[in-house]
């Protein structure tokens, strides 16, 4: 008897490979595979890491554009003035720990701006994203 659930784990990692570039998953790969699969996105980040697979190019601009080392690898840039509207609704979804991306994702969408503009405002407001869909840095709540 085939099971569920590793035959999803099998397709999520065949889905991994197949829409590899450079080496890497892109955030936008990670999620449409998601979506195409049905499956979370917190899954399609866990076939990555077995198969020891960075994820790139996060579309809230946090890591994957270049070298950590020389200071390249986000495109975040803080948002001088924050419009009020997207301060507050950045703000309610705020706690101690931060915002997540999923919260950032679904502002972006509601006041309709792309998702790196919600993400220039969380630097611009000096919040910072807590948890990543695809789990590439985990809520600070969650960390060992």
């Amino acid at each position: 008897m085939v099971d569920r659930k590793d035959d999803m784990d099998e397709q999520l990692r065949q889905a991994v490979l197949d829409r590899l570039e450079e080496g890497h998953l892109t955030c936008h790969q990670a999620h449409a595979i998601a979506k195409e699969l049905g499956a979370e996105p917190i899954d399609v980040g866990r076939a990555a890491d077995a198969l020891d697979v960075r994820v790139s190019r996060c579309l809230l601009g946090l890591f994957g554009y270049g070298s950590k080392a020389a200071g390249t690898n986000k495109i975040v840039r803080p948002m001088a003035q924050v419009p009020p509207v997207l301060e507050a609704a950045l703000r309610a979804e705020s706690n101690d720990e931060g915002i997540p991306c999923l919260a950032v994702w679904n502002i972006a969408d509601r006041v309709g701006i792309s998702r790196l503009e919600a993400s220039n405002a969380v630097e611009g407001l000096g919040l910072r994203v807590s948890y990543c869909q695809l789990g590439c840095f985990p809520h600070p709540s969650r960390r060992s």
